[in-house]
């Protein structure tokens, strides 16, 4: 597994759904912390983006909060 660590940069509303958003992280860069420090180093750039139709998780990736994102391999 790998972990990342990203902040919520945009929450934006579709224009084909009244629930769906498009909900963009970036790679935290924020060198306040020594841990931001250690994610900004292993992990300089980088970004996600989501289109989400599930108004509970959507708020939850509410503007400006930080989450970790665990990047697990799927074994076939």
């Amino acid at each position: 597994m790998v972990r990342g660590k990203f902040q919520v940069t945009k929450v934006a509303q579709v224009n084909w759904s009244k629930d769906a958003r498009i909900v963009s992280l970036m790679a935290v860069m924020d060198q306040s912390t020594e841990e931001n420090r250690r994610f900004s180093k292993a992990t300089p750039s980088g970004s996600i983006d989501m289109t989400i139709d599930n108004p509970p998780a959507s708020d939850f990736l509410a503007l400006g909060k930080t989450f970790y994102v665990d990047f697990t391999l799927v074994e076939e």
